[in-house]
Parts: C-alpha cells; structure tokens; sequence
C-alpha cells in the first residue's frame, strides 16, 4: 500500500512519492535560538525524525533537513536584554539545543543548516526574486511583490485582501502595497550584526531563510515540508510564493503540519508563559 501523507495545501491525504534512488527529502522548520527550548519546541523535532524512522523501516531513504534560524529579531532584541553580542547568545542557545534534544534518543538530522552559514545562497535568491520583477529594494530594504504571485494564499486557504504579514509597522511607509513581507532588513544601529548585500548592508527576514536553506539541501519538488501548524501563515506560505515566483517551481511536493502542544487551555508558547522546558522535563 502507498504512503500517504496529509497534505495541508489540498487538505487532503496525498501518496508520498520517493525520488528514483528512493530518496525522500524531509524539510523540517527548527528553532530561533534566542532561549533554550521548552517541550512544544521539541514537538516536531521529535515528529519528523520518527516519520524519519518509518519511511526507513519501509524501505526509503529520508533525507532530513531541520534547520536553525540564528538571525531574526528575537535573537537581536533577547541579547540586547542581556548586554551581550547577538552571535554569542545564538551560539550559545544552538549548542543547548542540540544538548537538549541529543538527549530525546532519536538521533539527529541529516543536515542542521543554519541562516548565517547560507547568507549567500540568501542573497543570491533574494537577487533571483529582484531580476525577475517579484521584489523590490528600497533604502537597503528590499520587500516581495505579494500580489505579483497569483497562487498566493493557496497554502493557508486564506483571502489575500483579508491578510495580515505581521510585520507591524515596520517598513511599513516604504512598502508598495501592506501585505508586501520583508525579504532583506537594512541594518539598524541596535543591531551588532549584517551581512554586506548587492542593495545594502543588512541582514535576511525569516522566510527567505528557510526558503534557501531548504533548496540548498534538497533543491525544490520538496517530498516533504515540515512544521508545526502555527507557520502555515505567514511562515510556510511566504516560503512557498518566494521559491515559486523565483524558480517557477514548487518547493514542495507535501505541506505537513503537525498540532501544537497545549498546556492549561492553551498553546504552549514562551508568550503565554505556560511552558516547561525540554531540559527540565528530560
């Protein structure tokens, strides 16, 4: 019998498809390491590796990448709370991680990328997106041309006039239409650290970041994309407009999202409060 997997964007069951070598290529959202993780965190780390486990039991070749997102704002804003450098405290909350999660027993990924060991692949996509019309640059930062991808919304079944990015105001007198997401941030004076890029000086968004570390690995036609639920909008759907409107193909085969972890009524979420940390617990 087929595999079969449930798929987010058809919202159906959908066969799994193994490349000819048998391969299956797994790409699974990790952490912002800006704190040491807590047991919703470890939910999909521990979710896909046991998907991981059953494709082998059956014979396939998984092939899993979970990567580490170690330049966001989280990051910025927790170490300048600290008065310490921003990479030394991504550094220091990457090793605890991979501490913290070794100790579950199930192994580890194939490939733990990180953004700042993919900077170039970022901007070369980044590049891609400019050239051909689907983003744009404007003082240092440069923004995707949401209404420019007509699948958009396909993913989270969502409105596109009914959108929010989440973004805030930030960027926002610079952006040609609101629902337009930040591809590439110009440095900041409360940020220690950017990367020098064709359009300025800056350093990457959150979604394009996933969105070149995930072809870098695993090219596009994904067999799998993973994550937990929380990032089908804005997360999972802006990586899937950026790797469409830049390669004209689809970076995944399979969208799959698995639930979030709740405690006292609601997600466990360090916001909230409501948390135990994975260290603790095991």
């Amino acid at each position: 019998m087929p595999i079969r997997l449930h798929d987010t964007k058809s919202g159906s069951l959908q066969d799994l498809h193994a490349r000819e070598d048998g391969r299956v290529g797994i790409y699974a959202c990790g952490p912002t390491v800006y704190n040491r993780i807590h047991i919703g965190n470890a939910r999909p780390f521990v979710t896909y590796l046991l998907l991981a486990r059953f494709l082998r039991h059956e014979g396939l070749q998984p092939v899993v990448v979970a990567n580490i997102t170690d330049v966001n704002d989280k990051i910025y804003d927790a170490a300048r709370a600290q008065d310490r450098p921003s990479a030394e405290l991504a550094r220091e909350m990457t090793e605890h991680y991979l501490a913290d999660t070794s100790r579950l027993g199930l192994g580890r990924p194939d490939h733990e990328p990180t953004a700042v060991g993919t900077m170039d692949a970022i901007v070369a996509l980044i590049g891609r997106l400019l050239e051909s019309g689907h983003a744009y640059a404007v003082e240092g930062d440069v923004y995707f041309r949401v209404r420019s991808d007509p699948q958009y919304g396909t993913l989270s079944h969502r409105d596109v006039d009914e959108m929010d990015q989440g973004e805030g105001v930030a960027g926002a007198a610079l952006k040609e239409d609101p629902l337009d997401f930040a591809l590439w941030k110009a440095a900041k004076p409360q940020e220690d650290t950017s990367w020098p890029a064709p359009w300025g000086v800056g350093r990457p968004g959150w979604h394009i970041e996933c969105s070149a570390m995930a072809e870098d690995l695993l090219g596009t036609g994904i067999q799998v994309h993973g994550g937990g639920n929380d990032l089908i909008f804005p997360h999972h759907e802006n990586e899937a407009a950026q790797t469409r409107c830049a390669r004209g193909a689809e970076l995944a085969r399979i969208w799959m999202h698995n639930g979030m972890l709740q405690m006292g009524g609601e997600k466990m979420a360090k916001s909230v409060g409501n948390i135990a940390s994975l260290a603790d617990a095991v």
